[in-house]
Order: structure tokens, then sequence, then C-alpha cells
């Protein structure tokens, strides 16, 4: 399974977004080998976007045994592959719900590159004890969640949309939501409570900063095959919770969700904005 990850994300379609060359991006939460935060920051990198990539610093001792296999460096690896790509780099150990390093993220972003033209805010809790009936939920499990995938992506969203409006040139904020904000399945109280919000401050930015040229939209993954999906499950348990939730009948690579964060920040995605765009296979809709 490892090696057809790394395959997948290794695709390329080559240079269709020229315009992008050049821009600079910083994309959170990009550290996993099996994520969507990889692809996102390796399909920008191939369209000529320097990437600024931040993680968690997390413990090798933690990580999953595909990642162990093949001597995973989190964020390094990851920089290593945009630098493969053709496009310039910057890992950064970063928590996205700590307003001071939100601050070095951006500042250091600009002295490597100049710009901040791109943000990408992929950052979110690791799933854990939130999963639980509310009446079972324990407070710090909720702001654990909370904090990181709203209030973090607020805190990145705010600091670039400042730089960026310094910038005057515009730029495009890419908040990566989830079905469970339209679905609120059981047992995720804290989870789609967290990118419901996410989708209404997605929406309420854009309107704040179209004058600017800065769009800002949501986009809801739907079932991605990623190593946050392990504990589902693999083989015959993982293929049936496929069959009877996708129409489609597949899960998504998280390239998927990469072409569209690619397209969404080229010139093609340029009149859309404040809007929450599911990429799910079929699965929700509204």
């Amino acid at each position: 399974m490892t090696s057809e990850f790394i395959a997948r994300a290794l695709v390329s379609r080559s240079l269709w977004a020229p315009e992008l060359k050049g821009r600079t991006a910083i994309v959170t939460g990009a550290g996993r080998l099996r994520s969507i935060g990889r692809p996102i920051a390796l399909e920008l990198a191939r369209q000529g976007v320097n990437i600024v990539l931040t993680g968690t610093g997390r413990d090798p001792a933690h990580y999953p045994p595909d990642e162990k296999e093949v001597g995973w460096r989190d964020i390094e690896s990851v920089a290593d592959e945009v630098r493969g790509a053709g496009a310039q780099a910057l890992a950064l150990v970063s928590d996205v719900s700590d307003p001071a390093a939100v601050a070095r993220t951006v500042d250091e972003a600009l002295a490597r590159f100049g710009s901040v033209d791109i943000l990408v805010n992929n950052a979110g809790a690791a799933r854990g004890a939130d999963r639980v009936p509310i009446v079972d939920l324990p407070l710090d499990e909720w702001e654990r969640v909370i904090r990181t995938n709203l209030t973090g992506s607020y805190l990145m969203a705010q600091a670039a949309a400042r730089q960026m409006i310094r910038q005057g040139k515009g730029g495009s904020i890419i908040n990566i939501s989830s079905i469970a904000a339209r679905l609120g399945p059981a047992n995720t109280a804290a989870y789609a409570t967290s990118k419901a919000g996410l989708n209404a401050l997605s929406h309420a930015m854009a309107m704040e900063l179209a004058p600017h040229g800065i769009r800002v939209n949501a986009v809801l993954p739907g079932i991605i095959e990623t190593a946050r999906m392990d504990d589902l499950g693999r083989g015959d348990v993982w293929q049936e919770f496929i069959d009877t939730r996708i129409p489609l009948k597949t899960a998504g690579t998280g390239m998927e969700i990469a072409y569209m964060c690619a397209f969404l920040c080229s010139e093609m995605g340029a009149w859309i904005t404040g809007q929450d765009l599911a990429v799910d296979g079929g699965t929700s809709w509204r």
C-alpha cells in the first residue's frame, strides 16, 4: 500500500496553470505520507509555486508503520519532494492554534520568498477520544478539536489575509473542511461543528476580502484514503465501507483535493469565492 500511495501523489499533469509560477503558498498540516496536505503541496509545486510547509513536529516513534518503513521525515520529506518537482520549499514546525507561531510562519515565509499569495488551511486535529456520543464528550476533547480545526484556521487566515491586503495583489485562501459539515454524523459533534464553522468563516471572510481581490473558499473532502482512516480497518471492511457510502464506489486519493485546490488558486477559479465545494464521489448534496 505504501508504494501505491507514494505513486498516486507523484502523478503529474505537468504545468497547466503557468500563472501560478513564482507565487508563494503556505500549506499547513502537510507532513504525512498518506494525507491530503502532501498532494496539495506537490501539485502546487508542479505549477511553480514556492511552498511553505508546516507540521507539528510529530515524534517519529508515533509514525504509522508505512512511514517508518520508508524512513519518512514528516515535512522534511515533503519538502524534498517539492524541490524534486522543481519548486522551492521551506519546512516549519508550527502550531496553528498558537498566535505567536502563526505570526512566525508568515514572517518566515516573507523573509524567504517575499510574499504570501496562497494559504491552504489543511491542519486538523487527530481523530481521537472526541469520536464519542455528545453526552460522553469531554470538554477538553471538544476544545482540542475546535482549537485546531476552527481557531487555528481563523488565525492562519487572518494573518495571511492581512499580508495579502498589504501586498495589494489579491490572493487565494482555501480552508480544508469536510462533508461532515453537511452530514453531521453521530459521534462527530466536535469535528462536524468545527468544519461547519469553518464553512461559515470562509464565506464571511470571502465577503469581507472580495474588495481586495482575495478569494476564500472551503473544500469539503469526502472519504479519502489517508492514515487518518486506518482505524476503520482495511481489506473487506474498508471496501464495504466505501461501497455503502460512495456512489462512485471508490475513495479519493488526496490528488482529487489537490487538483481542486490548484484550480481554485489559478485563473480558472478567478470568479469563485465564498463557496463550500464538496469533492466526495457523490456522497453529499446540498
